[in-house]
């Protein structure tokens, strides 16, 4: 399975008008959040676990192919990190969920994805190897319905899949929910979607270096990681999984998991802190008011298929809404995410 750059992108001439309206139909979900809970949020993801402080180190002598932006030398960055419920909604830590671990690496340099000068490379990863769907599109489709309740739900997967159909469909989504989480320290993390790498492509994984797992943090997930982080530090190793050929790691594809190998690149540590002082609260509300999009990165990781493309609309629509702060250069307008 040799990493190879003959991968392709399957832009159509209607992208960014199909992004666009994507972009207003997630905005509007994350208006009727807003309205809900009394502030300005994102979409999905909107709990905020806990944020906190961070290291990147990248290794040295990495292969040629995994050698280009961020990884192209050695090299020690500060980072933040945010973790979070994927829900739209605030609910306890023991409802049903998926589980976002967001980086945002700072201190880097060069052009970034959207041709302005690159002051961060962002990763936002999931603890699920593939996304939900193949493409976009579909995604969207299933979180307005998801939106208005789980009948909601049913009704539309049963309207676009038919009875049967629709009701696997609602149940594999369930089952993917209720999966057994062990705590961020003790999880794998995803970006199900790929990202350039120089002339290749790959995909994103972040993986504990160890594991402790803790059953009765459960009620808490933030809690579990800052009475951690007060005793020690917490270490994940950042990695790389290479295209080989459309057939069996397809760019467009973002629901078919690849078996190529996964190759450490970085080592991500959080030092021992102290998250529960005026710093640590500082540092929670400037990470919430931030930018975690796959797109505030350096252009030799420009995020590649359908589901980053759209990505750059719906983020950015998300960012003007709730006044998030931009840490790199940002575009003038939606135009440029699309």
């Amino acid at each position: 399975m040799t990493p190879s750059t003959a991968w392709k992108e399957d832009v159509a001439t209607d992208d960014d008008a199909r992004y666009a309206a994507y972009a207003a139909r997630m905005a509007a979900v994350q208006k009727g959040r807003d309205a809900k809970y009394g502030d300005k949020g994102r979409a999905l993801h909107r709990k905020q676990l806990l944020a906190a402080r961070a290291v990147l180190d990248v290794k040295a002598g990495l292969p040629a192919h995994a050698a280009h932006g961020l990884f192209a030398r050695a090299a020690s960055y500060d980072a933040v990190v945010r973790f979070s419920n994927a829900s739209m909604d605030k609910a306890s830590d023991r409802a049903p969920d998926i589980r976002g671990y967001a980086i945002k690496v700072k201190g880097v340099t060069g052009t970034s994805g959207f041709g302005t000068p690159a002051a961060t490379q962002e990763f936002a990863l999931i603890n699920r190897e593939v996304f939900g769907e193949p493409r976009a599109g579909a995604f969207v489709d299933m979180v307005e319905a998801l939106a208005g309740g789980p009948l909601s739900l049913i009704a539309h997967m049963v309207k676009t899949r038919g009875l049967v159909g629709g009701l696997k469909k609602v149940a594999a989504l369930a089952a993917s929910t209720k999966a057994p989480f062990s705590g961020f320290a003790n999880e794998s993390f995803f970006s199900c979607a790929p990202i350039a790498c120089g002339p290749y492509a790959c995909r994103v994984k972040l993986a504990p270096a160890s594991t402790t797992v803790n059953a009765a943090a459960a009620d808490d997930w933030g809690k579990d990681v800052a009475d951690r982080l007060r005793a020690g530090p917490l270490v994940h190793e950042l990695q790389l999984q290479f295209f080989v050929d459309e057939k069996t790691t397809p760019i467009e594809d973002a629901s078919v998991n690849w078996p190529t190998p996964y190759l450490t690149v970085a080592t991500l540590t959080l030092p021992q802190q102290d998250l529960d002082g005026d710093d640590g609260r500082r540092l929670a509300r400037e990470v919430e008011g931030t930018t975690l999009d796959p797109w505030n990165c350096l252009v030799e990781h420009r995020p590649l298929g359908d589901v980053m493309r759209a990505r750059k609309a719906i983020y950015f629509a998300s960012e003007q809404a709730r006044g998030a702060v931009f840490s790199d250069a940002p575009p003038t307008s939606n135009s440029a995410h699309s």
